[in-house]
């Protein structure tokens, strides 16, 4: 008799994804392991192989994530990991994290560890944890050489990713949602995007896995949650059942179309710049309006305008300094970052 329908499924999902992390690297020390080593792949002490760590809350989604890793790894030739980031937002956070850790090392992962950050302000407590937890997970994965570190986001939160970046109103790049490959050098990988909420928490059921439900999830002063809770089923009282799917399916077809975009832009930008590499107004408004403002995007960025604080609004009033010029002054970006036109150039630059 086989495993429960839901654990095969989160299996069979995080087995691809280990392949695709096998046919990515590079020949070396690292790497496949050997066929023919009589030790076999199941030495999962064995340092020439690659390092795969898994990010867990200790919630449903990353527990079950970590079972299907702490399964599938040792039988392709790759060592497993987690790493849970404690974000000290709640009391008894550091003894919840410690928890976590037991799990882990329950399932047979090695290394393991508990990594405690100092969450910010900017941008709002929920993007201010995003950016602590993303800089500890960068941090771990360089400590440890992994190859690759696996999270826990489902289908589910893929739906509430699209939903949200359309009420934010930021463009077909916010409805692409989140990447299944993402980060530097492809380092983050989501197994389960085409995977639903329910399927992860019953593999955990399944197995008796113990999971942790975070109350921030149902606390309606984060937006996500009430967008959950709220905005979801309603949508699918009024709409239907198949809500979720055919935002997951909205963000595939958007992100697809947002890379082709982006590359276009690429390859656009040299055409559009002087030979000291200003951009030159009456080139950019020659371009679709698409490509135009990823190109101003690009430059405001690299000028030093976070990513994350640089909206669409911003965006649109730069590109007025193109396409409505009227003698209008600078534009201020977040970062301290300017934006002025200058004898039919544009600069973008750090202000004072």
């Amino acid at each position: 008799m086989g495993p429960h329908p839901a654990v095969a499924a989160i299996r069979l999902a995080v087995r691809r994804v280990l392949h695709d992390i096998l046919t990515e690297l590079p020949a070396g020390p690292v790497g496949l392991a050997d066929p023919a080593d009589p030790v076999g792949p199941a030495a999962s002490g064995d340092r020439r192989q690659p390092l795969v760590l898994v990010a867990c809350s200790g919630g449903a989604d990353s527990m079950a994530l970590a079972s299907a890793l702490a399964f599938e790894a040792p039988r392709l030739g790759v060592r497993a990991g987690g790493v849970t980031v404690d974000h000290g937002l709640q009391t008894g956070s550091d003894l919840r994290a410690e928890e976590v850790v037991v799990r882990l090392r329950d399932l047979g992962l090695d290394p393991v560890e508990s990594t405690a950050v100092t969450v910010g302000r900017e941008g709002g407590p929920e993007a201010a944890a995003r950016a602590a937890r993303y800089a500890a997970l960068d941090a771990a994965a360089a400590r440890h050489g992994a190859a690759a570190v696996l999270l826990g986001h489902t289908r589910d939160d893929q739906a509430e990713t699209v939903l949200l970046g359309l009420a934010r109103g930021s463009g077909i790049r916010s409805l692409s949602g989140m990447a299944a490959v993402s980060g530097t050098g492809g380092r983050y990988r989501r197994p389960f995007l085409q995977v639903d909420r329910q399927t992860a928490r019953r593999a955990c059921m399944a197995q008796s896995l113990p999971v942790w439900d975070d109350p921030h999830n149902t606390d309606p002063a984060y937006t996500r949650s009430r967008l959950r809770h709220e905005g979801l089923p309603a949508l699918e009282k009024a709409l239907g059942k198949g809500v979720v799917e055919a935002l997951a399916r909205t963000a595939q077809l958007s992100r697809d179309d947002a890379d082709a975009l982006d590359t276009w832009a690429r390859q656009a930008e040299t055409g559009v710049r002087d030979d000291t590499g200003r951009l030159e107004c009456a080139k950019l408004h020659a371009l679709p309006p698409a490509v135009r403002r990823r190109i101003l995007r690009r430059a405001a960025i690299e000028a030093g305008a976070p990513a994350g604080a640089l909206f669409a609004r911003h965006i649109e009033e730069v590109d007025r300094l193109i396409t409505g010029w009227r003698g209008q002054g600078a534009i201020n970006l977040p970062g301290k970052v300017v934006a002025q036109r200058q004898g039919g150039r544009l600069v973008i630059r750090q202000g004072r």
